[in-house]
């Protein structure tokens, strides 16, 4: 896996090692979560509310089956990471590319990127597509709250902060950090993001309404630097606070008012394409649709589709 060119060296994260060093604390960290109460109870609701057959076939899957199928079973850790990546690792086969980007706004202790950069990894062995990773933080913490917009009530200054240089050094040599505040660190970033590896996944976990618009001007650039359709996960949807006027919600309302040819809505028909329904990440998965990609043009480059009539003789 390679890296696209042009981010600073000081706000980047490389390792010379050939393997990944986060791997190695990756089962340790599937323990603790799972013994964590409020992780532990959600688990539960989720799978215990699921059909029988379908928990019991996944016992067998998780013995036995390809990374693929334990996807499809919600069998890993951060399954809203694992869906998306491998939904556009397969977009990414059928238009021809050999890469895609990948990023985190508001990485924190960096936990759910290193499950980003390892699930990245066992996506490319399943589908051969490799993944630049991006992680965009302040590194010290949440700046000060705007206003009521921003969840005051749950969030504060200096919240969720970061030790660079440990997550510095566990990183793969194909994820990168982005520290300092996002309006200052997209532009560079938009800047060298190369159509030969288009932005195709951004997991939005700033949490404040006023960092998450910031945020959103990542969506702002060339047409031909995302994927035609790229997929979204808001983390912070589904707090019981929740509401349009506030957070990413409010966030998300304001850019599909301000953009033309690029709005973000869920992703239709989700549940339905999923053989566990009740996982809560279901909610929280929406998609930017680029209308002004070329493959969203009207075209004629191909035979025309024609639907048999089995009552014609």
């Amino acid at each position: 896996m390679s890296l696209a060119p042009g981010t600073s060296e000081a706000n980047s994260a490389r390792t010379s090692q050939p393997g990944f060093a986060g791997a190695a604390i990756f089962d340790r960290y599937v323990l603790s979560r799972l013994t964590r109460r409020t992780r532990l109870r959600r688990l539960l609701l989720e799978r215990i509310t699921e059909p029988l057959h379908l928990n019991l076939a996944s016992v067998f899957v998780a013995l036995f089956g390809t990374y693929r199928a334990k996807v499809a079973c919600d069998l890993v850790i951060r399954q809203q990471f694992a869906w998306p990546l491998l939904r556009i690792a397969d977009e990414a086969v059928k238009i021809g590319l050999k890469r895609v980007s990948i990023a985190e706004f508001g990485v924190a202790n960096g936990a759910g990127l290193l499950n980003m950069c390892k699930l990245a990894v066992s996506t490319t062995k399943a589908t051969g597509i490799e993944f630049d990773v991006y992680g965009f933080d302040t590194g010290t913490g949440m700046p000060p709250a705007i206003d009521h917009r921003d969840h005051p009530e749950l969030w504060q200054q200096s919240d969720f902060p970061m030790d660079v240089g440990a997550l510095q050094r566990a990183l793969p040599g194909f994820a990168r950090l982005l520290i300092g505040d996002v309006a200052e660190t997209i532009p560079s970033f938009l800047a060298s993001l190369s159509p030969q590896a288009p932005l195709a996944f951004v997991s939005l976990d700033l949490d404040y309404y006023s960092s998450s618009k910031r945020a959103l001007e990542v969506f702002k650039g060339e047409p031909t630097q995302y994927l035609p359709t790229a997929q979204i996960y808001l983390d912070d949807i589904v707090i019981e606070n929740a509401n349009p006027w506030c957070g990413e919600l409010l966030a998300v309302e304001e850019f599909n008012a301000e953009t033309a040819m690029r709005k973000i809505a869920p992703v239709p028909m989700v549940r339905s394409q999923r053989l566990f329904k009740n996982a809560r990440y279901l909610d929280q998965m929406y998609q930017l649709h680029v209308f002004d990609h070329p493959l969203r043009q009207p075209r004629s480059d191909r035979a025309a589709h024609v639907i048999p009539n089995e009552y014609i003789g």
